[in-house]
């Protein structure tokens, strides 16, 4: 150090012989338009951290890595083209936001896939803000990672931000034409040209922004092909900066430009659906030409089920306004503290009061908002941010707004649904920083909210007496609003058409919550039939509740075992108490998420046998290996980025992949065979081969542990599996439909889109067909089939499923009771009628119409006689109970 000048020491990332940048064979980086810096030509395949510092950048292809350290931001870029690779032969160690000691490891690769793959190994190390740089000295000859300088970079001393240049404004929205989005060499083109221009030039994205001038800054808002950005420019030379960015970004930025698909994300270049009706999307249509979806219906996803009629009521979150600056570090760190431990108060107590009121499962939701209160990645970035002279409120906005629009911005469903988590605990500390502190807000009887998004904490704190459901543009099934929506009985619609914020408020609506859909001014005849219907499915639920513990067997005598999917103890316990005849599906993924390491052997044995005690020696449990990938990830299993996750590493695919965790699970099922009527079922099988692989590690190590044997099914979620049933079933000793994914492999459509959900029918003629064939094989082999997805509580699918002969159905805890009412009302050969009919049809909504809604005895009879000509009868014969295998 000289004087107040500091020098900056980074070690090698990489064990190899430093290269001068000039000489590396890419001109962005030779011509050092991402910053200066030098390249390894490495002789490892670890990268390792260059200096104390923290994680700013991951990029999704997992071959770059940008960290920060007093004020210095160095991006570590392994090889030339690797960002085309999609992340194939790269594994990131590191997360944005994560805290790293010199020579901690950020990343490995396969040097030789690599090599073979991609342009060049050459690995840049560059300081991309060389604006805080005096003096730069680059070393040379080779280097050992994590001991040997490479660089020395003399910093000058942090300025306060200037303020804006005063002048014109100007914006302009522009698709992204380069075919791996704005990684590294784009998106230093990009600032070199904004750097031209005196004025303030961002990039937007999804309500995301960026200094078009910084490189990492432009990669952290992690732009795909195709996107729409917007670019602001502000300053004395606005509309030449934004003229000459635009026509860079749409030629390129000196890559390959890949024309990206029409999209309709620039509204004013577009004339309105309204304006212009030939541009308005044409929904598809059902037999006999009715529109799929009326004019005054909008579609979204199935959240929480349950019917309500009300008004419509607009939700917006306010706005907290904060003061940046401030003159007291120490001040602004006291506030901070005392905001955090007030906000820490409230949740407590809003999950003591879930504990007491609902479900006690779902108060974990707010168990987790506290130790989001105690997380390093928002707590560190907002302490140094108040040592720098920001206020705590500005702080703490920033620290939360970062971490959340990082979770939002990632492909998988699951993870950016909890962004919304996030920013619900950040609220709550701001309000209580800036004084804006309120109570639960209150609204007028019979209200259908209506909001871009909800909190956690917004949906525990309803007035059920006035709230009767609500929808929200963003979110999904598996967004934890959802999850305390089903737990509180509250009808919710997810994803629903943006259009539905522009509703006026009090607008009579239905909302549909099983179906997703939001019907806008229903007429008096058609709220008088839904009250009428809710006041006739509560009696039903009254007489089902008090029949619970009765078997399920049809008119004609043939007995359909019902029993539950569940995921844990608890639910378990509520089986019994609601009559159910054992678990057809326990999902063991409750064992492996939210944790940072996988369950020991020990825990998930205990774990399994604690829940067959509990369902006692006659009730059957049948254990699903562990299912994730696709929209389960789990952080301790990294798996590549794929391009399509569902059709990717997934379920028994990752299992085998991962001997270590599949052969503990196994043995601990087997070690719990012995505490009940234990079943095991393996998940995603696609192939004879996939199967006998997995059955074999049953086998083995069934011999090493001297189990005795146990009954080992496969579930039927892809068409394959139901093509191939007949050559399955030599082996299995049962199958279990899942018709969740059967439905949306079969129809290529994502259950989870906001526009198709509603389109996602496992009564799709296609799909039960597949179910058919399924059962057909299964039992010409003296093998059961039971149905595990969500038809099998689907009242109009009921009838259809008991004609084919499906022998099990496991339907969701709380429909235990009606789903064994409604099968006591029908009679198999009625039901098999109707079957048929459905199987010869056209399309999902024909065969809706073929079964009535409450198929009862009288009804179901009436069907079936009205559709009795020209039927054929479809095998129905159950087999005789398999000597270990599960129930008929």
């Amino acid at each position: 150090m000289a004087g107040s000048q500091t020098t900056l020491i980074l070690r090698a990332p990489v064990s190899g012989r430093l290269v001068a940048l000039e000489q590396v064979p890419d001109p962005v980086f030779a011509q050092k338009m991402v910053g200066d810096g030098v390249s390894i030509d490495p002789l490892a395949s670890r990268v390792v951290a260059p200096c104390d510092g923290r994680i700013v950048h991951v990029h999704a292809a997992a071959h770059a890595v940008t960290l920060s350290t007093s004020g210095i931001e160095v991006l570590i870029h392994v090889g030339l083209d690797t960002v085309r690779l999609h992340g194939a032969g790269f594994r990131a160690h590191v997360v944005a936001g994560q805290a790293v000691r010199t020579g901690d490891l950020l990343i490995e690769f396969d040097a030789d896939h690599v090599a073979t793959h991609a342009r060049s190994l050459l690995t840049e190390v560059v300081v991309t803000n060389m604006e805080r740089v005096s003096a730069l000295r680059v070393r040379e000859g080779r280097v050992e990672a994590a001991h040997d300088a490479v660089l020395e970079a003399d910093l000058i001393a942090e300025a306060a931000t200037p303020a804006a240049a005063a002048g014109e404004q100007a914006a302009a929205d522009v698709q992204i034409v380069n075919a791996t989005g704005l990684h590294a060499r784009p998106a230093a083109t990009l600032a070199s040209i904004a750097k031209r221009y005196r004025a303030q030039v961002r990039l937007e994205r999804n309500g995301q922004s960026a200094n078009a001038k910084s490189v990492v800054g432009l990669m952290g808002l992690d732009v795909s092909h195709g996107d729409t950005v917007r670019v602001t420019a502000s300053g004395p030379d606005a509309p030449a900066a934004i003229e000459a960015v635009v026509a860079a970004i749409r030629e390129g930025l000196g890559e390959a430009a890949t024309p990206p698909r029409p999209t309709t994300t620039a509204p004013s270049a577009v004339p309105s659906a309204a304006a212009s009706p030939a541009a308005a999307p044409i929904p598809p249509t059902d037999a006999g030409g009715s529109p799929g979806t009326l004019p005054d219906v909008l579609a979204g996803v199935a959240a929480s089920p349950g019917l309500a009629v009300g008004s419509v009521v607009q939700v917006r979150h306010e706005t907290i306004q904060v003061p940046e600056l401030a003159d007291d570090p120490d001040s602004e760190r006291r506030a901070l503290e005392t905001a955090m431990a007030q906000a820490r108060a409230q949740v407590q107590a809003l999950q003591a009061r879930l504990q007491e009121g609902a479900d006690p499962a779902k108060a974990a939701i707010f168990a987790a908002h506290a130790e989001l209160l105690e997380d390093p990645d928002l707590l560190e970035p907002a302490t140094h941010a108040i040592h720098l002279g920001k206020s705590a409120a500005f702080a703490w906005q920033q620290a939360v707004e970062a971490q959340a629009a990082r979770l939002a911005g990632l492909n998988n469903e699951l993870l950016a649904a909890r962004a919304n988590d996030l920013r619900d605990i950040g609220r709550r500390v701001l309000r209580v920083l800036t004084g804006t502190e309120s109570g639960p807000r209150s609204y007028p009887s019979n209200t259908i909210l209506v909001a871009e998004d909800l909190t956690p904490s917004d949906t525990a704190g309803l007035d059920r007496t006035h709230v009767l459901g609500f929808c929200t543009t963003g979110g999904g099934a598996t967004s934890h609003v959802a999850i305390l929506a089903r737990s509180l009985d509250i009808p919710a619609v997810a994803g629903i058409d943006p259009r539905a914020l522009d509703i006026a408020e009090g607008t009579p609506v239905v909302l549909d919550g099983g179906k997703g859909t939001l019907r806008l001014r229903p007429d008096d005849e058609e709220v008088a039939r839904i009250r009428t219907s809710q006041a006739r499915q509560a009696a039903r639920r009254r007489a089902a509740l008090a029949a619970a513990h009765e078997p399920a067997v049809t008119r004609d005598g043939v007995r359909i075992e019902v029993v539950a999917n569940i995921g844990g103890l608890a639910d378990a316990r509520q089986v019994v108490e609601l009559g159910g005849e054992g678990v057809g599906l326990l999902r063991t993924e409750f064992l492996f998420l939210d944790r940072p390491s996988a369950p020991t052997e020990t825990e998930q044995a205990d774990t399994y046998a604690a829940i067959a005690e509990v369902l006692g020696p006659d009730r059957p449990l049948i254990i699903r290996t562990l299912d994730v990938g696709g929209d389960k990830p789990v952080a301790y299993l990294p798996m590549g980025e794929e391009e399509n996750p569902f059709l990717g590493e997934r379920g028994i695919r990752l299992l085998l992949n991962r001997p270590d965790v599949f052969r503990a699970q196994v043995r601990a099922i087997l070690r719990a065979s012995r505490a009940g009527r234990v079943l095991m079922m393996f998940p995603m099988i696609a192939t004879v081969g996939e199967w006998r692989a997995a059955r074999a590690v049953v086998e083995e190590e069934r011999a090493r542990l001297g189990a005795g044997a146990v009954p080992v099914g496969m579930m039927v979620e892809v068409p394959s599996a139901a093509l191939l049933a007949g050559a399955f079933a030599h082996d299995v000793d049962f199958f279990s439909i899942g018709t969740n994914d059967l439905t949306q492999y079969t129809l290529a459509m994502d259950r989870g889109h906001p526009k198709l959900a509603a389109r996602v029918d496992g009564l799709d003629p296609a799909v039960l067909q597949l179910i058919a064939r399924t059962v057909e094989a299964s039992h010409a082999h003296g093998r059961w089939t039971g149905v595990c997805g969500g038809i099998a509580s689907d009242p109009q699918a009921i009838p259809l499923l008991v004609g084919m002969g499906v022998d099990e159905l496991s339907v969701s805890v709380p429909s235990l009771p009606l789903v064994k009412a409604q099968i006591r009302e029908i009679s198999r050969a009625a039901s098999r009628t109707l079957a048929d009919r459905a199987l010869a049809a056209a399309c999902a909504a024909d065969v809706r119409e073929l079964v009535p809604h409450d198929a009862g005895a009288d009804e179901l009879h009436g069907a079936a006689a009205r559709s009795a000509e020209g039927s054929s009868t479809i095998s129905a014969e159950s087999p005789a109970t398999d000597a270990q295998g599960g129930a008929p």
